[in-house]
Protein backbone atom coordinates (compact mmCIF):
# COMPACT_ATOMS: atom_id res chain seq x y z
CA UNK A 1 0.00 0.00 0.00
CA UNK A 2 1.41 3.66 -0.68
CA UNK A 3 0.49 7.11 1.36
CA UNK A 4 0.28 10.19 -0.12
CA UNK A 5 0.64 12.32 3.82
CA UNK A 6 0.83 12.03 7.08
CA UNK A 7 -0.55 15.00 9.11
CA UNK A 8 0.89 15.15 12.48
CA UNK A 9 -1.52 17.79 14.11
CA UNK A 10 -5.20 17.79 11.97
CA UNK A 11 -8.44 19.17 13.24
CA UNK A 12 -10.36 18.92 10.29
CA UNK A 13 -11.11 15.17 9.88
CA UNK A 14 -12.64 13.93 13.20
CA UNK A 15 -13.21 15.30 16.80
CA UNK A 16 -10.18 17.02 18.49
CA UNK A 17 -6.30 16.84 17.10
CA UNK A 18 -5.94 13.93 15.39
CA UNK A 19 -2.90 11.90 13.77
CA UNK A 20 -4.06 11.75 9.82
CA UNK A 21 -3.31 9.05 6.97
CA UNK A 22 -3.75 9.69 3.50
CA UNK A 23 -4.14 6.00 1.52
CA UNK A 24 -3.14 5.63 -2.17
CA UNK A 25 -5.43 4.12 -4.77
CA UNK A 26 -9.19 4.86 -5.27
CA UNK A 27 -11.38 3.47 -8.13
CA UNK A 28 -14.83 5.38 -7.16
CA UNK A 29 -13.27 8.45 -8.81
CA UNK A 30 -15.77 10.55 -7.72
CA UNK A 31 -15.90 13.91 -9.73
CA UNK A 32 -15.14 16.67 -7.76
CA UNK A 33 -13.08 15.45 -5.31
CA UNK A 34 -10.66 17.53 -3.42
CA UNK A 35 -7.67 15.00 -3.53
CA UNK A 36 -7.92 13.31 -7.33
CA UNK A 37 -4.28 12.67 -7.57
CA UNK A 38 -4.53 9.96 -4.19
CA UNK A 39 -6.83 7.91 -6.92
CA UNK A 40 -2.90 5.94 -8.30
CA UNK A 41 -2.41 3.50 -6.23
CA UNK A 42 1.06 4.28 -6.13
CA UNK A 43 0.61 8.29 -5.62
CA UNK A 44 3.21 9.04 -2.76
CA UNK A 45 5.42 6.76 -0.45
CA UNK A 46 5.24 3.13 0.17
CA UNK A 47 3.99 2.37 3.72
CA UNK A 48 6.52 0.81 5.27
CA UNK A 49 6.77 -0.77 9.14
CA UNK A 50 8.95 2.79 9.68
CA UNK A 51 5.79 4.58 8.41
CA UNK A 52 3.68 2.30 11.33
CA UNK A 53 6.52 3.48 13.89
CA UNK A 54 6.04 7.16 13.06
CA UNK A 55 2.24 7.18 13.50
CA UNK A 56 2.48 5.27 16.48
CA UNK A 57 5.09 8.09 17.56
CA UNK A 58 3.06 10.58 16.49
CA UNK A 59 -0.29 9.38 18.31
CA UNK A 60 2.03 9.02 21.46
CA UNK A 61 0.95 12.48 22.48
CA UNK A 62 -1.67 13.17 25.34
CA UNK A 63 -3.46 15.88 22.84
CA UNK A 64 -3.93 13.65 20.14
CA UNK A 65 -7.36 12.30 20.22
CA UNK A 66 -6.91 9.49 17.92
CA UNK A 67 -6.05 8.44 14.21
CA UNK A 68 -8.34 9.00 11.01
CA UNK A 69 -7.74 7.12 7.53
CA UNK A 70 -9.04 8.56 4.29
CA UNK A 71 -7.32 8.83 0.91
CA UNK A 72 -7.92 7.70 -1.65
CA UNK A 73 -9.74 5.16 -0.29
CA UNK A 74 -9.01 3.39 2.64
CA UNK A 75 -11.54 0.39 1.33
CA UNK A 76 -10.08 -0.29 -1.61
CA UNK A 77 -9.70 -4.19 -1.63
CA UNK A 78 -5.84 -3.49 -2.14
CA UNK A 79 -5.25 -1.62 0.80
CA UNK A 80 -7.43 -3.58 2.95
CA UNK A 81 -4.95 -6.12 4.58
CA UNK A 82 -2.50 -2.94 5.42
CA UNK A 83 -5.71 -0.74 7.23
CA UNK A 84 -6.55 -4.29 8.95
CA UNK A 85 -3.10 -3.90 10.40
CA UNK A 86 -2.77 -0.59 11.35
CA UNK A 87 -6.25 -0.75 13.19
CA UNK A 88 -5.53 -3.49 14.80
CA UNK A 89 -2.04 -1.98 16.18
CA UNK A 90 -3.36 1.27 16.65
CA UNK A 91 -6.46 -0.06 18.69
CA UNK A 92 -3.57 -2.46 20.87
CA UNK A 93 -1.37 0.07 21.81
CA UNK A 94 -3.66 3.35 22.40
CA UNK A 95 -7.07 1.10 23.42
CA UNK A 96 -7.92 5.16 24.58
CA UNK A 97 -7.38 6.80 21.13
CA UNK A 98 -10.09 6.89 18.60
CA UNK A 99 -10.25 5.36 14.49
CA UNK A 100 -12.24 7.45 12.28
CA UNK A 101 -12.15 5.71 8.76
CA UNK A 102 -13.48 7.67 5.84
CA UNK A 103 -14.39 5.46 2.81
CA UNK A 104 -16.61 5.93 -0.56
CA UNK A 105 -18.10 2.68 0.19
CA UNK A 106 -21.54 2.85 2.01
CA UNK A 107 -21.44 0.74 5.52
CA UNK A 108 -23.77 -1.72 3.57
CA UNK A 109 -21.77 -2.14 0.63
CA UNK A 110 -18.69 -2.59 2.46
CA UNK A 111 -20.99 -5.38 4.63
CA UNK A 112 -22.16 -7.10 2.03
CA UNK A 113 -20.73 -10.66 0.90
CA UNK A 114 -19.40 -10.83 -2.73
CA UNK A 115 -19.80 -7.33 -3.38
CA UNK A 116 -16.57 -5.00 -4.32
CA UNK A 117 -15.35 -3.66 -1.05
CA UNK A 118 -16.21 -6.75 0.81
CA UNK A 119 -12.72 -8.87 1.76
CA UNK A 120 -11.99 -11.19 4.14
CA UNK A 121 -10.39 -8.19 6.28
CA UNK A 122 -13.40 -5.64 6.01
CA UNK A 123 -15.15 -7.47 9.44
CA UNK A 124 -12.15 -6.88 11.28
CA UNK A 125 -11.56 -3.03 10.28
CA UNK A 126 -15.17 -2.53 10.93
CA UNK A 127 -15.11 -4.35 14.50
CA UNK A 128 -11.66 -1.72 14.92
CA UNK A 129 -12.76 1.54 13.94
CA UNK A 130 -14.85 4.23 15.90
CA UNK A 131 -16.55 6.19 13.26
CA UNK A 132 -16.90 5.46 9.62
CA UNK A 133 -17.36 8.85 7.14
CA UNK A 134 -19.84 6.25 4.53
CA UNK A 135 -21.05 6.90 1.11
CA UNK A 136 -19.18 8.58 -2.60
CA UNK A 137 -18.79 12.41 -2.63
CA UNK A 138 -21.53 13.45 -4.72
CA UNK A 139 -20.75 17.04 -6.53
CA UNK A 140 -24.75 18.18 -6.42
CA UNK A 141 -24.72 17.20 -3.04
CA UNK A 142 -22.00 18.98 -1.77
CA UNK A 143 -22.32 21.46 1.19
CA UNK A 144 -19.65 23.21 3.07
CA UNK A 145 -21.73 24.02 6.69
CA UNK A 146 -21.42 19.97 7.12
CA UNK A 147 -19.44 18.74 9.19
CA UNK A 148 -16.70 16.09 8.80
CA UNK A 149 -17.86 15.25 5.65
CA UNK A 150 -18.11 17.15 1.87
CA UNK A 151 -22.14 16.01 0.55
CA UNK A 152 -25.33 15.50 1.98
CA UNK A 153 -25.59 11.81 0.98
CA UNK A 154 -22.56 10.60 3.15
CA UNK A 155 -23.13 9.53 7.26
CA UNK A 156 -21.39 9.46 9.87
CA UNK A 157 -21.84 6.37 11.53
CA UNK A 158 -20.81 4.93 15.19
CA UNK A 159 -19.27 2.00 13.73
CA UNK A 160 -19.60 -0.65 17.91
CA UNK A 161 -23.07 0.64 18.31
CA UNK A 162 -24.10 -0.10 14.49
CA UNK A 163 -22.50 -3.97 15.08
CA UNK A 164 -23.86 -3.62 18.44
CA UNK A 165 -27.77 -3.10 17.62
CA UNK A 166 -26.85 -4.20 13.84
CA UNK A 167 -28.59 -1.13 12.35
CA UNK A 168 -27.17 1.92 11.17
CA UNK A 169 -26.50 4.32 14.43
CA UNK A 170 -25.48 7.51 13.71
CA UNK A 171 -22.59 9.04 15.59
CA UNK A 172 -23.56 12.23 17.76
Amino acid sequence: MYYGEIKDCDIANGVGVRVTLFVSGCTNKCPGCFQPQTWDFEYGKKFTEETMQEILKLLNKSYIRGLTLLGGEPMEPKNQEQICEIVKRVKREYPNKDIWLFTGFTFEELRAKGSYSNTKETEEILANIDVLVDGRFVEEKKDLTLRFRGSSNQRLIDVPLTLECDKISLWK
